[in-house]
């Protein structure tokens, strides 16, 4: 089925119960009450940091949305990209973009200008709607950008270069348009994360986003009870695919701008969130303002709180236990997937493993797994490391426009996933690490993912992410890029001290402190610091002699 069937159920079904909420706790407000305050609020006031949209209104705005883009003369098949930040009128233009038969196309709003014109470019975009945090970059390209394209401003103050989505949406029908769409239907171009070059745009179906759907509200158990804390971009499978859990329940969510501890907790605490999806950088933060008591469970109202799940990177074992230690009641999955796969769940843990924490997982709903030796192609054995493959409803189409990408990621319905993963003997998969982040350090592979687990075990490292650093000798070393915990200090001597019970083939050669940097989604950018410490170590190398 087409994806926008769910929300048209969801309309008839529960017209006039509320879908989505906007919460945004940086938002000034007359009343100066303080968020913890506010957290604390029981009322149905709806004007301090909030807004929201029932399902109807939601259906209702994404008709307009439709009607409009036909009127425009925009086609089945033809592009419409979103670069916006996180807010209501987010999901009814990506769902009133499905229902012209268009394909949305969600941008990183981290995107320089350069990169937004190259991404329309490469997903040949016919349309492109912004939000105000992007008037300085479209108009830097504006010339370019705007070339044979309508830019539709979504906000208050609406730029000359383009037209209001406001008013432009005002005169027509809220009713649905009519176009019949099938699951065979193009639906979206995703842009891969762009750490190894430039992004690929990645098309699916709305096969593809109608079972992500199913997988999450299968995996979740979510219900109509149930109301989902999302704090990550829209623009990525991730944030959006958690979503979808709600949408085919038809239970509401929660759109969170800003990610401090007191704001997730405080939000949680208001709205009675029972799902929340974190980062592993959010968690950590939350775990270090508990440890340092600059909040204070006792001050919100969590006990409805039901579920934390972590995905989009590896998660440390010692993060979930120390959670578990501060939310003993929760159930805690990990979900891993690709934009290819359509975001997290082709492989989970499951709320019923918590004992496996560690591992990525088992296949999700409808997904199939296997390890394959990287040259050969044939699948190893367990407890081989090898190129984890998926295959299921969920793979990409294509690369769009690019045969060559897609042929070498696409083997009869499998995609290689480009990660090193292995089995255990209960059938449970481990990221071992990217292939293009393996170390070759003196003929020996070293996972960096396997050393980043045991420094994080360091009760003082906040964050670490291990890269490699060319070696006369050796080829590459590990180097340890660590990001030291809000109060504490650390030298080398005492690192180096602590990773002497790892073997001596995988102990960091060069320890640097400095921040960690990771993108939207949660990912170590190892590229840049690559980049950044790599070039800089083999000047410093050369120059020694």
């Amino acid at each position: 089925m087409a994806i926008t069937e769910y929300l048209e159920k969801n309309r008839k079904l529960y017209g006039d119960e509320v879908a989505l909420v906007e919460v945004n706790p940086e938002q000034e407000d007359t009343r100066k009450i303080t968020w913890k305050e506010y957290s604390l609020i029981q009322s149905t006031d709806k004007t301090f940091y909030r807004r929201e949209i029932t399902w109807r209104v939601f259906d209702e705005k994404a008709n307009r949305m439709a009607n409009m883009l036909l009127a425009r003369g925009v086609k089945r098949g033809d592009k419409v990209a979103i670069l916006m930040m996180n807010c209501l009128e987010w999901l009814p233009v990506y769902f009133g973009i499905l229902k012209a038969g268009a394909i949305a196309v969600p941008l990183n709003f981290r995107y320089t200008a350069d990169e937004i014109l190259y991404c329309c470019n490469l997903a040949d975009v016919d349309i492109l709607v912004f939000g105000p945090e992007f008037i300085g970059r479209i108009e830097s390209v504006e010339e370019k950008i705007s070339k044979n394209r309508l830019l539709i401003y979504v906000g208050e103050g609406c730029p000359t270069f383009a037209e209001s989505y406001r008013e432009l949406v005002a005169d027509y029908p809220s009713k649905a348009p009519g176009i019949e769409l099938k699951e065979s239907d193009d639906a979206a171009i995703y842009f891969s994360s762009g750490t190894t070059g430039f992004p690929k745009a990645i098309l699916h179906t709305h096969q593809s986003l109608s079972h992500a759907a199913l997988v999450e509200q299968k995996h979740h158990s979510t219900s109509r009870s149930d109301c989902f804390l999302c704090i990550p971009p829209l623009y990525h499978t991730g944030a959006k695919m958690h979503w979808f859990g709600s949408l085919v329940s038809g239970s509401r969510a929660v759109l969170l701008k800003g990610t401090k501890p007191e704001y997730i907790l405080g939000t949680v605490s208001r709205e009675k969130c029972t799902i929340v999806w974190l980062l592993v950088p959010w968690a950590q933060d939350i775990l270090d303002a508990l440890d340092r008591g600059d909040v204070k469970i006792g001050d919100y109202s969590l006990e409805q709180w039901r579920l934390m799940h972590i995905g989009a990177q590896p998660v440390p074992p010692s993060l979930i236990k120390h959670w578990l230690e501060y939310f003993p009641g929760h159930q805690y999955d990990t979900n891993y997937g690709l934009s290819e796969s359509i975001g997290p769940g082709c492989v989970h843990l499951g709320v019923e493993n918590t004992r496996k924490v560690g591992a990525i997982g088992v296949p999700g709903f409808g997904w199939e797994c296997k390890i394959v030796d990287g040259e050969t192609g044939k699948e190893v054995e367990k407890g081989k490391a090898g190129i984890l493959y998926v295959k299921g409803p969920g793979v990409m189409k294509e690369y769009y426009n690019d045969p060559e990408a897609t042929k070498a990621v696409l083997h009869d319905g499998w995609l290689d996933t480009g990660d090193v993963a292995q089995q255990d003997e209960e059938g449970f998969y481990y990221l071992v690490d990217r292939a293009k982040d393996v170390i070759v350090s003196g003929g020996e592979n070293l996972y960096p993912v396997q050393i980043e687990d045991f420094l994080r075990k360091n009760d003082k490292i906040h964050d670490v992410a291990v890269i490699g650093l060319p070696d006369k000798r050796l080829g590459e070393i590990a180097g340890a890029v660590i990001q030291i915990k809000e109060g504490m200090t650390a030298t080398e001597d005492e690192i180096n001290e602590f990773c002497k019970e790892l073997p001596r083939y995988k102990r960091p050669r060069k320890i640097i402190f400095a921040p960690v940097p990771r993108n939207p989604t949660g990912k170590i950018e190892k590229p840049k610091l690559r980049k950044m410490y790599g070039e800089e170590y083999l000047v410093a190398f050369e120059n020694k002699g």
